[in-house]
């Protein structure tokens, strides 16, 4: 004879005989206590960390989606004060190299209205060590390209300006030929803190390959920059364009300013640039700061022209 499923009667108790059975609840339930509620999910249990649900790439969790994962953009840490280093420049005493990549603006990629340039400044390490922000008139951006004058402001990660760059607007100047008179020379100034100049940039009369001083506050040679005689990038001109960086007489290479291919397809339609500067990590923080200051001079004298007439 089969049997009978027991039927539990209102006011009874659990049958005898039959195992006691309980509904599942939330990880982390405590008796007594209200669950929590349902939209939570896995966060409630992750806030509290108890029962973690599984994630990517854990034991038992789902795999990650296709394609390229997002990564987190990681920040330099703040070094010490250093007595005598202008606020904000310390980051500089721990590094050689800097990496400064410019942002793509798609307004301007597909429009060709020229927008503010931006900039990224990392470390070799990729970790983001201050943001470039140009500051310009529109009418100046439109009309005179890259001969436009500019003040470049340089934040550091919590937002604060440690560095600015300034360079007035110059008509008839920039030819290498030309440069022997102050009115036809490019030219930038560099501030830390800002309004307290601590260096300058300057173009010089040359033929052919172009020559700048990279100078103290007092206007004195600390530096000097020689550009390749041919700059040009394109399908047939892939490799790296360099500006090396010398001594005061001209006798030791002692860095290099690099403008660095990005591909056919960027360097075409965006004026998107990647540049990378090495100098000696003992060098003086303040040239250090001029010698950062010089990828923009020699970004808008070079590469912003070039973009703008493939535009």
């Amino acid at each position: 004879m089969a049997e009978q499923p027991v039927v539990q009667q209102p006011g009874q108790g659990y049958p005898q005989g039959q195992p006691m059975q309980y509904a599942p609840q939330p990880v982390g339930y405590q008796p007594g206590q209200a669950p929590p509620p349902a939209q939570y999910g896995g966060q409630y249990n992750t806030q509290y960390g108890t029962g973690m649900q599984p994630g990517y790439g854990q034991s038992g969790g789902p795999p990650p989606p296709p394609g390229p994962q997002p990564t987190q953009q990681q920040w330099m840490a703040k070094p010490e004060t250093i007595p005598g280093c202008p606020p904000g420049l310390e980051y500089l005493t721990q590094v050689d190299q800097l990496l400064v990549h410019q942002q793509v603006e798609l307004l301007e990629a597909f429009t060709g209205w020229e927008t503010k340039n931006k900039y990224q400044i990392k470390n070799s390490l990729g970790q983001q060590v201050y943001f470039a922000a140009e500051e310009s008139d529109v009418c100046m951006r439109q009309c005179c390209g890259p001969q436009r004058g500019f003040d470049m402001h340089i934040t550091d990660n919590m937002g604060q300006e440690v560095l600015r760059v300034h360079r007035d607007f110059k008509c008839c100047a920039g030819a290498n030929c030309c440069a022997c008179s102050d009115c036809c020379a490019m030219e930038i100034a560099i501030e830390a803190p800002v309004g307290q100049v601590i260096g300058y940039m300057k173009q010089q009369q040359s033929c052919l390959a172009p020559y700048y001083k990279l100078m103290d506050a007092n206007q004195t040679t600390v530096l000097q920059v020689q550009g390749p005689v041919c700059i040009c990038q394109g399908p047939c001109c892939t490799w790296d364009q360099e500006f090396v960086v010398y001594s005061a007489d001209m006798s030791q290479e002692v860095g290099k300013i690099s403008k660095q291919w990005t591909g056919l397809v960027k360097e075409y339609f965006t004026d998107a640039d990647n540049f990378g500067v090495s100098f000696p990590k003992d060098l003086d923080v303040k040239m250090k700061a001029v010698c950062l200051g010089a990828v923009f001079l020699i970004d808008f004298m070079f590469f912003e022209q070039q973009q703008n007439n493939n535009n």
